[in-house]
């Protein structure tokens, strides 16, 4: 479980996270949304250690990041947006090196670096330098460092950048695997990624937490209405008389597109109406051509609730990279 409370964090006079509370439940995925500027970065970098909060606190399993800091980094493993990787390492050694500052027993590593490596199929580059090899491969080895110390949440800030589309839909099917054994925080800009991959979405607006439900509850929440779209091969008439007296439609449109009559129908929402619709068209003779429920997508959702945020985007957060870059950052602050 992860707890953060009323979590702030200012650079200068610009407050990137403000007043944020949230919790993470075991063994669940989340995505965690927002426009660039809404504190995604600011807020996983404080929850994982690597920044200090202006105000509040972040409690993993019961350990606070700040006060038990040891304790609380034993159960995550963090892959920030920029991965920690080392140039003039090859692989095994960085991965050898992280496994060390990570405190795994000796025996234990070698064995931990194995399984970390297939997981992410670096086998074939393990004894390559990371300074040869390509931003994908990199972003993986940056992934299999998260890995290591067999962590109970992992916490990935945008994990599929710089992969071609065979190695994101790998790292996508990774995600869920795990997901079954960790619990996941996931940032990503690719909301598709999202929908597919998480059980849960986090959104932020301006520093604060802007909406936390299920896919499925938040398009269900601000559609407000149900949707079903209709081709059929029978006339306009023919088409509106047989949906007009159909229980549940409230609304009702109907045009022509080469040669199909298409309707779109409103209902109240959660209202299935498609056996009811067939067996009117199939009474008026109307054949039809196709049929979908009309939802609100992710993507509508995370546009409506961060549009003022996407407005704003010139005043964005600092992109937290390394720890020497926000040292760097908190000196110029002071």
């Amino acid at each position: 479980m992860i707890e953060v409370r009323h979590l702030t964090k200012y650079y200068g006079e610009h407050a990137a996270v403000d007043d944020l509370s949230f919790e993470v439940e075991d063994g669940t995925i989340y995505g965690f949304l927002g426009a660039n500027g809404a504190g995604k970065t600011t807020t996983m970098n404080i929850m994982t250690g690597y920044l200090a909060p202006t105000d509040g606190e972040v409690m993993i399993n019961g350990h606070d990041i700040l006060e038990e800091p040891a304790e609380a980094k034993k159960t995550i493993g963090y892959l920030p947006e920029i991965p920690p990787v080392y140039p003039d390492m090859t692989v095994y050694e960085y991965l050898g090196f992280a496994a060390a500052l990570k405190k795994i027993p000796p025996r234990m590593r070698e064995e931990q670096i194995d399984r970390a490596v297939m997981a992410l199929e670096l086998g074939g580059t393990a004894d390559r330098l990371i300074r040869n090899l390509s931003k994908g491969f990199r972003q993986r080895v940056g992934f299999a460092q998260a890995l290591l110390g067999e962590p109970e949440t992992l916490i990935l800030d945008e994990p599929t950048v710089g992969l071609d589309p065979k190695q994101i839909i790998e790292i996508r099917d990774l995600i869920r695997e795990l997901g079954k054994t960790h619990t996941v925080i996931l940032s990503s800009h690719i909301l598709s990624e999202v929908s597919e991959v998480c059980d849960r979405v986090l959104i932020l607006k301006n520093g604060r937490l802007a909406a936390c439900d299920t896919p499925a509850n938040l398009a269900a929440a601000r559609s407000g209405k149900g949707g079903l779209h209709v081709r059929s091969d029978g006339s306009e008439e023919a088409v509106r008389g047989a949906l007009a007296g159909v229980a549940g439609v409230e609304d009702l449109r109907i045009w022509q597109d080469g040669g199909e009559t298409c309707a779109d129908i409103t209902t109240a929402p959660g209202l299935d109406i498609r056996r009811a619709v067939s067996r009117a068209l199939f009474g008026a003779d109307c054949m039809i051509l196709g049929m979908r429920e009309e939802k609100e997508t992710l993507e509508d959702i995370f546009l409506e609730l961060t549009e003022d945020d996407l407005q704003e985007d010139a005043e964005t957060e600092p992109e937290d990279g390394t720890a020497e870059e926000i040292s760097r950052k908190e000196e110029e602050d002071r």
